[in-house]
């Protein structure tokens, strides 16, 4: 595994996500940071998670693909969910979806595969 995803906090919430590639850490030892994503004011988020663009294709880039997670805004207490590009280094969203209700700071989240839930 290069890449690695983990929530930015302000010690009481997660307010951001980044992307650290475990190859510049081996290396160097210094920052491996090659990607992040403040939520804005207010917002907090959830436990951030990749799903592959292409799960069945074995030679595809460990990165191709989309960091997915929750974000509430307590400002407009609206609560939605983030699709954002992996490969870009803004971490760039290209999806957000409006959600019906709030989802807690801090919500975990899992991706299951069609594939995975066939074998259940």
């Amino acid at each position: 595994m290069r890449y690695v995803y983990a929530a930015i906090t302000n010690h009481t919430s997660w307010v951001g996500v980044v992307k650290l590639d475990l190859e510049l850490a081996n290396v160097g030892g210094g920052d491996c940071t090659v990607a992040s994503r403040l939520y804005g004011p207010g917002c907090n988020g959830g436990e951030p998670f990749f799903v592959p663009r292409e799960p069945n294709n074995p030679s595809a880039d460990e990165d191709d693909g989309y960091l997915v997670t929750y974000v509430y805004d307590e400002d407009t207490q609206i609560s939605k969910f983030l699709v954002m590009d992996a490969k870009s280094p803004t971490l760039d969203i290209v999806a957000a979806v409006r959600l019906p209700q709030r989802v807690p700071d801090g919500f975990h989240g899992l991706f299951v595969s069609e594939g995975d839930l066939a074998k259940l």
